[in-house]
C-alpha cells in the first residue's frame, strides 16, 4: 500500500502535514526503517512536486489571470516556507541517524547532498527565499505584459522575433528599436528588482556563513565536480577559442552586407539577401515536423514524443499574458514531461522545440527509477540530453525545409553555438561579479556589464542606444529566477559537442551513449553521468579548441 493515497492535494498545507508529522514522528530503529523513510517520503515528494509544477506552468501561461497568480502566491506563501522547515527536520533524522552508514551505496549521493543541504539551511532564510521568489513571479509579470504595436497588430517578442531576419533592414530596425523601447520602459522596477534580490540573495548566503552568494549557490546546486575557479578558466578558454571566429564572423557580415559597421539589427539577417527561414505555419505544423524527426532517428524516440501531444503536455503558442521563454517541467507524479514555449513560426522554435524535447526524452529516460532524487539529474548533465538532441537531429531538418534551406539552418546553428558560448560566458562572469560585489551601484553594474561585452560580445555599433545597452541584462530570465543557472549551458554544449562528434562517425552508436547515460538518472554522480556516455568534463582551452575545432571542420563541409 502507497504511503499517500493517489488524490492527496499536495498544494494544501492541511492535506500535506499529517504525512510531514508522520516522518518527522516515525520511530527508525535500523538501516530498513530508514530505506522506508526514504521511499515513504520519496512518494510524498513526488505528489507535492507535481502540485508545485502545475501551479507553476499554470503561472507562467497565464500571468495576466489574477486567480491563477494568486494560486501560485498562496503556495508560495504558505506551503513552501513549511516544506523548507519540515525538510530540513526530515533531513536531519536522516543523516544523523546511526544507521545511516549502514545504507546501501545507491543512498550515497543522496545523503552527500543531503549534508550539504543541512550545513547551509538556516530557518531566518524561510521568509528571504518567499520574498525572492514574490520579486521573480513580478519580474515574470512584468515581461508577460509586454508587447508592441508593429505592422499593424499588438505582438510578443517572441513574434517580433521573426522582424529581425527581414531583408529590409529599415524594417529591422523598426523592429529592433520597438521591442528595445519597450522593454526599456520597465527597465526602472526591474533594476528596483535586481537590486532587492542581490541583498536579499547576499543576506541569504551570510545568515548560512558563506562570504557571498558564489559560495552559497555553489554549495545549493550540489557543484561537487568543479569550483568558482574552474569557471573563471572556462571563461577565459571560451573567449581564447570563440572570440576570433566570432570577430571573423562579424567582419565577413559586415563585409557581405556592405557596411561599414554592424548595428544591433544587422546580426539576425542572412547576409545573402534570403529570406527568413519560415519552417512552420503553425504550432500543430512544428509539433507534427518534430514528430516525423524523432520517428525517423528512432521508433522508441519518436513514440515517446508523441505522448506529449496526447497527454496535453504542450503549451506552445506565443500569446499575451504568458511569460517568455521555454521549459521542460517533469510532473514527477504522473511520469510525463511538459513543454513550455513560444512559438512565433521561426528557425529558432524548432531549436527551442528540440531542445526541450531532449529534456523529455531524459525524463522518460529516467522514469523507471523508484526515487525522485535518483531522477532529479545533475543540471549540467540534463542540459547534454537537450542541446546534443539539438545536434543529433541536423540529418533530419528536411522535414522543415528542402536541402538548401535545411544546410541553411545547420550552418546558423552551428555558427550560433560559437556565439553562444561568448554570451553564456557574459552572464555567468556577471553574475559572479554581481554577488562578489553586493553593494555596487547601478553605474558599476553598468559599467562590468560594458566591459564584459568587450571582451565577450560581438562588434556591434550600439550608437544612440547607449542606455538600452546598459541594462540590456535585464532580458536573460535566469538573473532572476534561477540565479547561477547558466555555465551549465556550456559544460553541457561541450558535452553535446563531443556526442555530436560521435553521431558524426556512427549515430547507431552515438543514440546509445545518449541512451545510456540518461538512464542512469541520478544514481552516478555528474563526472560518472558523462563518463557513461563517452564524455570528458574539462574547462581547458585544448578541450574547448577541440570542440569548436568540430564546428568549423562542419562549417566548413557546408554551402554557405
Amino acid at each position: 500500500m502507497s504511503f499517500v493515497p493517489d488524490d492527496l492535494d499536495g498544494s494544501s498545507w492541511e492535506s500535506i502535514e499529517p504525512y510531514m508529522n508522520d516522518l518527522r514522528d516515525r520511530k527508525l530503529s535500523c538501516s530498513n526503517c530508514l530505506e522506508t523513510f526514504i521511499t515513504d517520503r520519496s512518494s510524498l515528494s513526488e505528489v507535492i512536486s507535481e502540485a508545485r509544477a502545475r501551479l507553476y506552468i499554470d503561472m507562467t501561461c497565464h500571468t495576466d489571470n489574477e486567480e491563477i497568480q494568486k494560486a501560485w502566491m498562496q503556495f508560495v506563501e504558505n506551503v513552501q516556507p513549511k516544506l523548507s522547515e519540515y525538510s530540513d527536520i526530515l533531513n536531519r533524522r536522516l543523516v544523523e541517524h546511526e544507521s545511516v552508514d549502514e545504507l546501501p551505496e545507491r543512498f550515497d549521493i543522496l545523503v552527500k547532498g543531503l549534508k550539504t543541504d543541512i550545513e547551509i539551511f538556516r530557518e531566518e532564510n524561510i521568509p528571504l527565499s518567499t520574498q525572492s521568489t514574490k520579486l521573480v513571479t513580478e519580474y515574470n509579470e512584468i515581461c508577460g505584459a509586454q508587447m508592441v504595436e508593429f505592422d499593424g497588430e499588438q505582438k510578443t517578442f517572441a513574434q517580433m522575433a521573426i522582424y529581425f531576419e527581414n531583408t529590409n533592414r529599415s524594417v529591422r530596425e523598426a523592429a529592433w528599436k520597438a521591442v528595445s523601447e519597450r522593454r526599456f520602459e520597465d527597465n526602472e522596477r526591474i533594476s528596483e528588482i535586481y537590486d532587492e534580490l542581490i541583498q536579499i540573495r547576499h543576506k541569504i548566503a551570510t545568515n548560512a556563513g558563506f562570504e557571498g552568494f558564489q559560495e552559497y549557490m555553489f554549495a545549493s546546486m550540489h557543484r561537487f565536480d568543479y569550483t568558482i575557479e574552474d569557471c573563471l578558466e572556462f571563461h577565459e578558454s571560451i573567449e581564447s577559442v570563440c572570440q576570433p571566429l566570432r570577430h571573423r564572423a562579424d567582419r565577413e557580415r559586415m563585409r557581405d552586407l556592405g557596411l561599414g559597421s554592424l548595428r544591433p539589427w544587422d546580426m539576425g539577417v542572412d547576409v545573402k539577401g534570403r529570406p527568413p527561414l519560415q519552417p512552420f505555419n503553425d504550432v500543430q505544423d512544428m509539433v507534427d515536423g518534430c514528430s516525423r524527426i524523432f520517428h525517423n532517428m528512432s521508433a522508441e524516440l519518436g513514440n515517446y514524443f508523441d505522448q506529449l501531444d496526447a497527454n496535453d503536455c504542450l503549451d506552445l503558442d506565443s500569446r499575451k499574458g504568458k511569460a517568455p521563454g521555454g521549459y521542460q517541467y517533469y510532473l514527477q507524479k504522473s511520469r510525463l514531461p511538459f513543454i513550455f514555449m513560444n512559438a512565433a513560426g521561426t528557425q529558432r522554435n524548432i531549436e527551442t522545440m528540440i531542445h526541450e524535447a531532449g529534456h523529455a526524452f531524459h525524463s522518460f529516460y529516467s522514469g523507471h527509477l523508484d526515487l525522485i532524487h535518483e531522477r532529479d539529474s545533475p543540471i549540467e548533465f540534463a542540459e547534454v540530453a537537450s542541446m546534443a538532441m539539438e545536434l543529433l537531429t541536423h540529418p533530419q531538418w528536411e522535414e522543415f525545409y528542402d536541402s538548401k534551406d535545411a544546410d541553411r539552418a545547420r550552418r546558423k546553428h552551428l555558427e550560433d553555438i560559437i556565439s553562444f558560448m561568448p554570451w553564456m560566458a557574459t552572464i555567468d562572469a556577471f553574475q559572479h561579479w554581481v554577488y562578489a560585489n553586493p553593494d555596487h551601484s547601478r553605474e558599476e553594474r553598468a559599467e562590468k556589464w560594458l566591459e564584459l561585452g568587450e571582451r565577450f560580445g560581438p562588434k556591434v555599433d550600439m550608437a544612440g542606444f547607449e542606455d538600452i545597452h546598459k541594462v540590456s541584462w535585464q532580458r536573460q530570465g535566469h538573473l532572476f529566477g534561477v540565479p547561477f543557472y547558466y555555465v551549465e549551458y556550456g559544460i553541457a554544449q561541450l558535452g553535446a559537442l563531443q556526442m555530436w562528434k560521435y553521431h558524426r562517425r556512427n549515430t547507431e552508436d552515438a543514440l546509445a551513449r545518449y541512451k545510456a547515460g540518461l538512464s542512469l538518472g541520478y544514481t552516478r554522480g555528474l563526472t560518472e553521468l558523462f563518463q557513461a556516455s563517452g564524455l570528458e568534463l574539462s574547462f581547458s582551452e585544448s578541450y574547448v579548441r577541440d570542440l569548436i575545432g568540430e564546428i568549423d571542420e562542419a562549417l566548413a563541409e557546408l554551402p554557405a
